[in-house]
């Protein structure tokens, strides 16, 4: 089998966490998010962050190539802004991984 093909059948996973923020508190924790996510590199496949409308509700989803990236991208950055954004829950959210079965591209431009 073709290098290509097998890449195409490596499942990618996702990092996903469930979590309330305290009243107002939402922008700073997108802030520390986004400053979070701009330092991963190896196996980092991209991010979004989601907010319910009108709250203080959201949802992170951080894709990676394998789990063990994402462990390697723990550095001390990482620990500080995670320190940083603990205090701003309402309580820790929820968090779990998930294996990636579909990537469907809806954002080119033909």
């Amino acid at each position: 089998m073709s290098a290509e093909f097998l890449d195409f059948l490596t499942h990618k996973y996702a990092y996903v966490a469930v979590g309330e923020f305290k009243p107002g508190q939402f922008a700073e924790a997108q802030r520390l998010y986004e400053k979070a996510v701009s330092t991963y590199k190896q196996g980092f496949k991209g991010a979004f962050l989601l907010q319910k409308p009108g709250t203080d509700e959201g949802i992170a989803v951080i894709m990676w190539e394998k789990l063990e990236d994402m462990e390697a991208n723990q550095n001390e950055i990482y620990q500080k802004l995670l320190a940083e954004m603990t205090p701003l829950f309402v309580k820790p959210p929820k968090t779990d991984f998930y294996e990636i079965c579909s990537e469907i591209d809806g954002f080119s431009e033909e």
